[in-house]
């Protein structure tokens, strides 16, 4: 841990990232943009309730804020870390980074945690706005912990699947071109597949129910669904019956993308130095 936290990768990347105009507007714009639509959203709530936000609007408004900043997340991830590795080999500067005392693991999770790192300066930079939804009612604090939890675990996968195709594409174009090709598969794709074996299930029903494990299996792989759930837990229980799985469906989630990171972690570091066997 201490070698992560004092890893020169890390600490070049942090000050490349951090100290350039782009990043200061990429915050303020991404702030300008979620802000105009929550207050756009409460004004409008408000014109239809006769000038206040009840407890329930307010819930309905913190899961669209949630939702909307998690499509942002997700659609940026992708762009920030599918180039950390193959614009190193680009630049010809990846065989002067290997030639250091630095481990591959090193490199690898610098370069994940530098990408990453701008994203959660994204998601600290919008609590202010979350702390309005806040202040009408309807929201635990739990919930809103909840939803940046997943938010952070989320873009650390996705992150985590960009720099390994990043490591095994030479081009940085193409690696960031598959990178979303993956998630738009794990966003959306699972999604489609699931409402396809959900409809397969209830054309099956004639006099006794019948389940469909492709339901569940799709769906734990879902992350909007899991954070859909979040808000609707009936969401869970009705995939529950319908494939007849009683295994908590966040749980599964958790457990399924926790393996995706620790897989991509590891042919990564696997692959930056693939003719470099380990010393005896």
């Amino acid at each position: 841990m201490k070698s992560w936290l004092m890893n020169p990768v890390l600490n070049k990347e942090f000050k490349l990232r951090f100290r350039s105009l782009k990043s200061f507007l990429g915050v303020l714009f991404y702030v300008l943009a979620i802000g105009i639509v929550v207050i756009g959203m409460i004004f409008v709530q408000q014109l239809g309730s006769m000038g206040g936000v009840n407890p329930e609007q307010s819930r309905e408004l913190f899961m669209i804020l949630a939702v909307l900043q998690f499509a942002l997340i997700i659609f940026i991830t992708p762009g920030l870390t599918a180039g950390v590795i193959s614009s190193e080999r680009e630049r010809q500067t990846l065989n002067i980074l290997l030639t250091t005392s630095q481990s591959s693991s090193s490199i690898i999770i610098g370069k994940l945690v530098s990408s990453v790192a701008f994203l959660l300066l994204l998601i600290i930079a919008s609590l202010p706005l979350y702390s309005i939804v806040f202040l009408y009612g309807g929201i635990s604090p739990r919930e809103l912990l909840t939803v940046f939890a997943l938010n952070v675990f989320t873009v650390f996968v996705i992150g985590s699947l960009g720099v390994m195709f990043s490591t095994f594409i030479r081009k940085t174009i193409a690696a960031m071109v598959t990178t979303y090709g993956v998630m738009l598969f794990l966003v959306g794709g699972t999604g489609f597949l699931a409402l396809i074996a959900t409809s397969f299930t209830q054309m099956s029903q004639t006099g006794t129910p019948t389940t469909n494990i492709l339901v569940y299996l799709f769906s734990m792989f879902n992350a909007p669904i899991t954070l859909v759930n979040l808000f609707e837990p009936s969401i869970a229980e009705e995939i529950a019956r319908m494939s007849g799985v009683s295994f908590p469906l966040w749980i599964a989630h958790l457990i399924s993308y926790t393996l995706i990171f620790i897989t991509a972690i590891v042919l990564s570091v696997r692959k930056l130095r693939p003719k470099m066997k380990a010393k005896k």
